[in-house]
């Protein structure tokens, strides 16, 4: 059903209030069990992946696309049982606190997350990108977009890491965290998790004893048919933890030129990632 907005006040609308607010949006979300995803893209690929919504929010100008994008997934053109809100997009910005630039905006029901040994359990998982403590949540949602192109099977987040479905993470990934499995680790650091599982964990990090990347990708533990490797990348500005670096099986470094120490978190996952994919027998390297 569609439903125009006169009153800014109207309780059901809430959910779409103080967007902008990152701190209390990390907090409210994951508390009602929703989050946005912004953009006719985003909205497709969430549905597509079994997201259900619960409510829409779109100006005028855009209703007819976003009716066209609901008709893909067999929901009516109003909606149906899911509410669209409609306003002019100086109202919009007014409720969300930014200018609606996208086109449309869904808030959706937050799947289930499964515990991360029963995952990495899975024998059809032989690779696993693992993220430690990241505050940025544009560096989450750039590091699942490379997780999805990169043949990472399974993204595993630390309980202090940004969280994945938060709007700019959805959006920074192009919608692609909805690809790639994902899970939260209840306790960290502890490793035990992924040797139980078969994963040799290989944490990248400057430290005395690293390996370069180059030596690594060399190794059985990447070039293996079998081989179950876990990459385990760090926090934007300290990097990973002295006790994760200690409990991993190796320590890998990106060899670097030109007087650079490292590479954004983003950039340096992409990178290992792409290395050490996982090749079939056929593949060869």
């Amino acid at each position: 059903m569609i439903l125009e907005i006169n009153d800014l006040s109207n309780p059901d609308l809430e959910i779409f209030t103080n967007l902008t607010d990152v701190a209390l949006r990390r907090r409210l979300e994951p508390e009602q069990g929703i989050f946005m995803a912004e953009s006719f893209n985003v909205i497709d690929r969430a549905i597509r992946a079994g997201n259900s919504p619960i409510a829409f929010l779109v100006s005028p100008r855009w209703l007819e696309k976003l009716s066209h994008t609901l008709s893909i997934h067999d929901i009516p053109a109003d909606g149906g049982n899911f509410p669209i809100y409609l306003a002019e997009e100086n109202v919009l910005e007014e409720l969300t606190g930014f200018h609606l630039h996208r086109g449309a905006m869904a808030a959706m029901e937050r799947p289930v997350l499964l515990p991360a040994k029963e995952m990495l359990s899975n024998p059809k998982i032989h690779r696993v990108l693992v993220l430690e403590d990241l505050v940025d949540h544009t560096n989450v949602g750039a590091c699942f977009r490379s997780a999805a192109a990169l043949q990472i099977d399974l993204v595993l987040i630390t309980p202090s890491c940004a969280d994945p479905l938060y709007r700019r993470s959805v959006r920074v990934s192009m919608g692609t965290v909805f690809q790639v499995p994902w899970t939260r680790i209840d306790k960290w650091p502890n490793l035990e998790v992924f040797h139980e599982t078969g994963f040799h964990t290989a944490a990248l990090a400057l430290s005395e004893d690293s390996i370069s990347l180059d030596d690594f990708s060399a190794t059985d533990q990447v070039l293996s048919p079998t081989s179950r490797l876990a990459l385990i990348m760090g926090t934007e500005g300290d990097g990973l933890r002295k006790r994760t670096i200690a409990q991993a099986d190796s320590v890998v470094k990106i060899p670097m030129t030109g007087g650079v120490d490292s590479l954004n978190v983003a950039a340096a996952s992409a990178v290992a990632i792409w290395e050490t994919r996982y090749r079939t027998p056929n593949q060869g390297c």
